[in-house]
C-alpha cells in the first residue's frame, strides 16, 4: 500500500494507492473557502496532474459539513481586478485530466454546489443540503453555472434553484442528475473511494485521455462564461446591494 500524506492549515493532502484525497479542513467554519484554501486546493490539483503516481482525485470536506461556500469576511475586502482565489481553483478543475470525485455531507452551499459541477462524480449523504444563495447576496452567479447547470438539471430547475436560490435535498439533487448518487449519512466519503479505486485501477493514459476528450469541445466555453462571470460577479461584489447582505449576515450571526 503505497500512502503519502501531506498537512497543511486548510487542506489536507493523502496520496494513497493511486488516488490523491484532499479534504477542505476548516471545520470550525463549516469548512468555508478563504483565499488560502482555494490556493491550496488549485495547487494540489495542477501538482497531480504532472504526477504520474496520482489517477483520481477525490474532493471531501472535514467535519460534518463539505463546505458552506466562499468565507464572506474576503468578500467584504478590496478585490483585485480579474480572476479571484476561487476562480483560480475553479479553473484548476476545468483543465484537470485526472477524474474528480465528492464527497459531500452536510452544507455545500454557493460556490460549494458550483464547484461539483466541475467534478465527474458526486455522492451525497442523504441528509446533505444544497443552496446557491447568489441574489439573495446581491450577487450573481459564478463557476460557469450560467452556463452549465441549466444543461445538468433543465432550465426550469435551474432557474429554481439560482434564480430563487431554493434550496434542495440529496434526493432532489439526485433526481435531476446532479449527483451520481447517495449514501447514509457519514458514508459519502467512503462511497467516493470505492469509485476512485475502481478508476486508479484502470489503465491511467486511457482514463486521463478519456477524461479530456470528454471535456475537450466544452472547455473554451467555460473558460469564457466564466470570464463573463468574474466581470459581473467583481461589480455586484462591490455593490450596495452586496455589500448590506453581508452585512446584515455577520449582524444575524451577532445575535
Amino acid at each position: 500500500m503505497n500512502r503519502r500524506v501531506y498537512l497543511s492549515n486548510s487542506v489536507l493532502r493523502q496520496i494513497e494507492n493511486g488516488v490523491l484525497t484532499l479534504t477542505i479542513n476548516r471545520p470550525e467554519r463549516r469548512n468555508a473557502l478563504d483565499i488560502a484554501t482555494y490556493l491550496g486546493l488549485a495547487e494540489a490539483i495542477r501538482d497531480a496532474g504532472g504526477n504520474d503516481s496520482v489517477r483520481v482525485i477525490v474532493l471531501t470536506g472535514a467535519g460534518d459539513h463539505f463546505t458552506a461556500g466562499n468565507d464572506l469576511k474576503d468578500f467584504q475586502a478590496v478585490r483585485p481586478v480579474g480572476d479571484s482565489a476561487g476562480m483560480t481553483f475553479i479553473r484548476s478543475l476545468v483543465e484537470s485530466d485526472l477524474p474528480v470525485v465528492a464527497a459531500v455531507e452536510g452544507n455545500a452551499i454557493g460556490i460549494g454546489v458550483t464547484l461539483l459541477q466541475h467534478c465527474d462524480f458526486v455522492y451525497a449523504a442523504t441528509t446533505a443540503r444544497f443552496r446557491i444563495p447568489f441574489v439573495a447576496l446581491g450577487l450573481c452567479p459564478e463557476g460557469a453555472s450560467s452556463l452549465l447547470l441549466a444543461r445538468m438539471v433543465g432550465q426550469r430547475r435551474a432557474n429554481d434553484w439560482l434564480l430563487r436560490g431554493r434550496a434542495f435535498s440529496a434526493a432532489e439533487a439526485l433526481e435531476a442528475g446532479f449527483v451520481n448518487g447517495t449514501t447514509d449519512p457519514g458514508q459519502a466519503l467512503a462511497q467516493a473511494m470505492k469509485a476512485a479505486g475502481e478508476m486508479a485501477a484502470l489503465p491511467p493514459e486511457a482514463l486521463r485521455l478519456t477524461k479530456r476528450m470528454l471535456h475537450h469541445a466544452e472547455r473554451q466555453q467555460i473558460h469564457e462564461t466564466l470570464d463573463y462571470e468574474v466581470q459581473h460577479f467583481s461589480q455586484r461584489l462591490a455593490s450596495r446591494e452586496a455589500q448590506d447582505a453581508f452585512a446584515a449576515f455577520f449582524q444575524a450571526r451577532k445575535k
